[in-house]
């Protein structure tokens, strides 16, 4: 537990690269990490939270910009005076890249994996619809939908047992933190504040992404002031999950980088 007690992490690892963390997205678990800890944990000391509101961390107020705030306190005691790398995926793309934004010097470089600065209206209805449909109905009757989001129909059929514990986890989300997130994912702008990230980023989008379609990549990019894009071809939005070899290939020479230069 970090964050003054807020935040529960799990730690592997115990490389002399600096200390890399892990941010899960809104539709998953820090388990669609599972199949690149053991990988990532033989150079760096790994840390793995749960985001605030997500299993057994305690959810944060003050929207998007409060779970940034813990996320950066969670980083700060996590990382024990160390250097950091911060990556995070979909949901927790965005909050890390918010958390860089309202804490400059938290972290030596971000790999922001599916996310991006704002949503087309196409995208921010998508969030109200499924904030209003999980009130109404409950998560089960958005669970299709949320899948869809994450994964290729292709994927899902062929990986039937991952599929199953990817919707039992999804199920265990807290459906106030969902619709909370969802209201804020719409509302969202980043791109005004994007000058003031000034460390290397590396931008990741799966070629499928369905729930933050390779144009927001293309377009934080584009705006961030030290940003390269790869596109991460036959990848839908969770890619560590579906292709962890070609995740890890995508991101080796940009962690490898930190790390000489560390």
């Amino acid at each position: 537990m970090v964050a003054n007690g807020t935040v529960n992490a799990a730690q592997s690892g115990q490389g002399s690269a600096p200390a890399l963390f892990l941010f899960h997205s809104l539709l998953s678990d820090r388990a669609s990490f599972d199949l690149i800890v053991p990988q990532l944990s033989k150079a760096h000391r790994l840390i793995v939270p749960e985001l605030p509101g997500f299993g057994g961390s305690k959810a944060a107020h003050g929207g998007l910009a409060g779970v940034a705030d813990r996320m950066a306190e969670a980083v700060h005691d996590a990382a024990g005076g160390d250097e950091a790398i911060v990556l995070g995926n979909g949901y927790g793309g965005f909050v890390a890249l918010q958390m860089a934004i309202r804490h400059p010097a938290i972290a030596k470089k971000l790999i922001l994996a599916d996310c991006g600065a704002v949503f087309s209206e196409a995208g921010r209805e998508a969030f109200r619809n499924m904030a209003a449909a999980s009130k109404t109905k409950g998560l089960t009757a958005i669970t299709d939908v949320a899948m869809r989001r994450l994964f290729a129909p292709e994927f899902q059929a062929a990986h039937p047992d991952l599929m199953r514990g990817r919707r039992e986890a999804f199920l265990r989300t807290d459906p106030e933190v969902l619709q909370a997130a969802c209201a804020q994912l719409a509302e969202l702008d980043l791109r005004p504040d994007l000058s003031k990230v000034k460390m290397p980023v590396l931008v990741l989008v799966g070629e499928h992404d369905e729930a933050t379609p390779p144009p927001m990549s293309h377009e934080l990019a584009a705006l961030l002031p030290n940003a390269r894009l790869k596109v991460l071809a036959g990848c839908a939005h969770v890619p560590q999950l579906q292709a962890p070899e070609v995740f890890l290939d995508a991101i080796g020479d940009f962690l490898n980088a930190a790390h000489a230069a560390a």
